[in-house]
């Protein structure tokens, strides 16, 4: 993914912090973090903000992305600066790559940043940790206006009955295709709603008639499997524990290997190819599948790397099993001395037109649905354009929102790749890969 419109991703190289932080491993892990925090910080959560003798507060803001959404952000926070005059901001961005790594570090060693961009692979651990603040008694208050915001997006928030961070923007499942292979080949377009069974179908179709495989093979890929899940009546997690067995993960490798055989999908090493979350070595954009399973938002960044039109549709089955997902959380350090106002800055960024027009859709779109409207009539990029189309289409069909991921999810990821593809490359049957990934699962969530 592109860092100024990925969830996830960042540059290359990472700029200059706002104090040094020694070189340290994560503190072997969350322990030391759950450890350090409260005994440091746990009296300090019941203060009120502070500010210093002349009336002056600094807040410290730390995020990851790119140079474009720094450039951002910095005008967004001058502009809070600008109508609140007393406020000022230390401000500190980073890649993705280490950014978890350094936000332990920083909040286990005692120089926590006040307000922080964090995600869903993070948020409920950071919860569970009593790290961040609970938004709640804001929300009641009126301090923190949600009002605006779709109902799934602010409950995609909520951990264990508090409300742990504010979405920056929404984003959702998307399954991208190249128009104008199937144009020119005659060949119909996938809609919305069509079934796992019809969309294997029609990419075996596409196969023979283009002699390109229909469809990247999904079954690596966490989002899609979490969809077809929740169409299933079942869940990626129920509580502290996973939502579904090992039954289900060998029905969704076997309906994959069933489209293997029949050719619609590509073979392993293109399909692991397509794994790579670059956004650059998508297949529907490197011409070997016609389609990929991605972020709606990601539709600009796709568009980049490809003369051909391209499409996008929600995933197959019921796309109320999708939801509005947070393409990133804002969140406050339970510790903060200026907590009130670290509130009243994520109110602004989500609430404020000017705010919001500044920073347009770069971490997603608007999560105030009236300020959305607003924004997408200012776009220009005709991919952000059929991507705002298509999430405020599909944003009339979203279901109720699952709960937020919990500890180790970024590990149960990356162990459905390697599951998936043991599967792919006949290192594995479905039964024993299924039976292995969940073992590796419970391993990570424990």
């Amino acid at each position: 993914m592109h860092p100024a419109t990925s969830p996830t991703a960042g540059p290359p190289a990472e700029p200059h912090h706002r104090t040094p932080v020694p070189r340290r491993r994560f503190l072997r892990g969350v322990l030391a973090t759950a450890v350090a925090v409260p005994l440091m910080f746990g009296a300090a959560a019941c203060g009120d903000d502070s500010a210093g003798d002349d009336g002056q507060v600094k807040l410290s803001v730390f995020w990851w992305g790119g140079e474009a959404r720094a450039k951002l952000t910095e005008d967004a926070l001058a502009l809070y600066t600008k109508k609140h005059p007393n406020v000022t901001f230390e401000k500190t961005w980073q890649a993705n790559q280490g950014y978890f790594d350094k936000l332990a570090t920083l909040t286990a060693g005692g120089n926590p940043p006040d307000l922080f961009q964090i995600d869903d692979n993070y948020l409920a651990e950071y919860a569970g940790r009593s790290t961040v603040l609970d938004l709640k008694s804001y929300q009641d208050s009126g301090k923190l206006d949600v009002s605006k915001f779709p109902k799934s997006l602010l409950e995609y928030g909520v951990v264990d009955g508090k409300l742990a961070g504010v979405a920056s923007g929404e984003n959702t499942q998307g399954l991208v295709y190249n128009k104008t292979l199937l144009s020119k080949n005659g060949l119909p377009e996938p809609t919305t709603g069509q079934s796992w069974e019809e969309h294997i179908a029609w990419a075996e179709q596409v196969a023979k008639k283009a002699k390109v495989p229909g469809t990247q093979d999904p079954s690596a890929d966490y989002k899609a499997f979490w969809v077809w899940l929740r169409q299933q009546g079942k869940d990626l997690y129920a509580g502290k524990d996973l939502g579904f067995t090992a039954e289900d993960v060998t029905k969704w490798f076997t309906l994959w290997k069933g489209a293997r055989d029949r050719g619609a999908t590509p073979t392993p090493d293109v399909i692991h190819e397509g794994n790579a979350s670059d956004v650059t070595k998508q297949l529907v954009v490197t011409g070997k599948a016609a389609t990929s399973w991605v972020w709606v938002n990601q539709m600009p960044d796709l568009k980049k790397n490809t003369k051909d039109e391209l499409g996008v549709v929600a995933y197959p089955g019921d796309p109320s099993a999708q939801w509005a997902r947070a393409s990133m959380y804002w969140s406050v350090f339970k510790g903060s001395k200026h907590r009130d106002t670290a509130v009243d800055v994520i109110n602004f960024l989500a609430n404020d037109p000017e705010a919001v027009a500044l920073l347009g859709t770069d971490r997603g779109l608007p999560s105030n649905m009236d300020l959305r409207a607003t924004v997408s009539q200012t776009v220009t990029d005709p991919a952000m354009k059929q991507s705002i189309q298509v999430e405020t289409e599909l944003a009339q069909k979203f279901g109720q929102s699952p709960q937020v991921p919990i500890k180790g999810h970024s590990k149960v990821k990356s162990e459905l790749v390697k599951a998936a593809e043991n599967v792919q490359y006949q290192r594995a049957t479905p039964e024993q890969a299924a039976e292995q990934f969940l073992a590796a699962c419970r391993s990570a969530i424990a």
